[in-house]
């Protein structure tokens, strides 16, 4: 059914459904990678696409056979540069379809919901607490759902029982596993000295560390919550996904908002 005429457009109802479907989904992806340098690779690219259409639709030839060769070989370089944020978006989609309603489904999945929220999170909670009265740095990563098992095989495996000694251990000045992120998961500290990403944020004050950068690098790339506790400020702060930083965190509030992070789906 016909609605509207635009000089020599013709526009229906799926059209409008077209178009708002459309930017539904750019604004998504937008909000996927806002704050990243891919935001900005993401609207470069849609720029030169509105000017491969433009140049097409008026009939210059040459630079529109440019601009289609140069849009073929993007699509595949923007596969590689975005890989994290595709499979970010990726986990969004299947987030949004909450198959967990039905209750069939609901026993399975709701298995290891309970499993990942009852674990004790009172030794992470201690030795961070230890740590930042002593001015320690330290990065404690804790898994939610995303495997991090590339982050994981980049440090020393230990597959060791949780405890606040054995993280105060880990995190002693000029000890052998100092450097770098301890990674938990499942109540088990999974390996030490574990490299991360470090965020390519331009827009992250220039009074962030290195420590800071790698939690909230991984936080761009991953559901994981990244304490980080500052050397220089015994500041504890904490990085969950899409790369929100919280910086100043009291120890009761750090918990609070662990267990609450921890346990949204």
């Amino acid at each position: 059914m016909l609605l509207l005429r635009l000089g020599f457009l013709d526009i229906d109802f799926l059209d409008l459904i077209d178009i708002g479907l459309v930017a539904f989904l750019l604004y998504q992806v937008y909000f996927l990678i806002k704050g990243s340098i891919a935001s900005r690779v993401f609207l470069g690219y849609l720029l030169v696409y509105g000017i491969y259409l433009i140049v097409r639709a008026l009939g210059m030839e040459l630079l529109s056979t440019i601009l289609g060769q140069f849009m073929e070989i993007g699509v595949l370089a923007l596969v590689v540069i975005f890989q994290p944020e595709i499979r970010r978006f990726l986990i969004f989609v299947g987030r949004s379809t909450n198959l967990q309603q039905y209750p069939i489904l609901h026993r399975i999945f709701n298995q290891k919901s309970e499993k990942q929220s009852n674990w004790e999170l009172q030794p992470v909670i201690d030795a961070v607490k230890k740590l930042a009265a002593t001015r320690t740095g330290a990065l404690i990563v804790i898994k939610k759902e995303d495997p991090l098992k590339r982050y994981i095989e980049s440090g020393d495996a230990l597959d060791a029982q949780l405890s606040r000694a054995l993280l105060l251990a880990i995190f002693q000045k000029n000890g052998p596993l100092h450097d770098g992120a301890v990674i938990i998961s499942d109540h088990r500290i999974k390996a030490a000295r574990c490299m991360l990403p470090i965020s390519e944020n331009p827009d992250l004050p220039a009074i962030l560390g290195f420590r800071h950068r790698a939690a909230i690098g991984l936080s761009e790339h991953s559901d994981a919550a990244v304490i980080v506790v500052s050397e220089e400020r015994g500041e504890i702060s904490m990085a969950t996904e899409g790369g929100e930083l919280h910086r100043h965190l009291p120890i009761h509030e750090l918990q609070n908002q662990l267990v609450d992070y921890l346990r949204q789906r």
